[in-house]
């Protein structure tokens, strides 16, 4: 797993970009960087990156999680219902989903395989519907 931070240039710029989809996708790609399965990462003096600071609403959730589905590893979907699970509060899915926090954590947790059941409870409690489009 690569480490990714942010600057603070980033920071402040990111919740300003006004095109959703471009934010989405610039979430899922640095989580993709993170992960250590592609894009380019330079080294700066920066802090953590942490997508689930910036799923601060409905249409940008549901942009980065099907930016997310795009990718051919799963575990890039499967890390970003992490986040917006972070982002919601663990504490609170836990509750609409009637698993434990820790159990959340680590179901989502880089490199874990959580069960299909599981992945679909969390989603219902996150509000998210998958849809198939053809």
């Amino acid at each position: 797993m690569n480490e990714i931070r942010e600057s603070d240039v980033f920071t402040e710029w990111l919740p300003k970009l006004n095109d959703r989809i471009a934010k989405a996708r610039i979430l899922a790609r640095l989580k993709s960087a993170r992960e250590g399965l592609g894009g380019r990462v330079m080294k700066l003096k920066l802090r953590k990156f942490d997508a689930s600071e910036y799923l601060d609403n409905e249409e940008l959730v549901a942009e980065y999680l099907a930016a997310a589905l795009e990718d051919a590893n799963p575990e890039v979907f499967l890390s970003a219902i992490g986040d917006v699970a972070k982002a919601r509060g663990m504490t609170a899915v836990a509750g609409s989903t009637g698993l434990g926090r820790e159990s959340l954590y680590k179901a989502f947790a880089p490199g874990a395989k959580p069960r299909y059941e599981t992945v679909i409870k969390v989603l219902q409690g996150l509000g998210v519907r998958l849809q198939v489009v053809v």
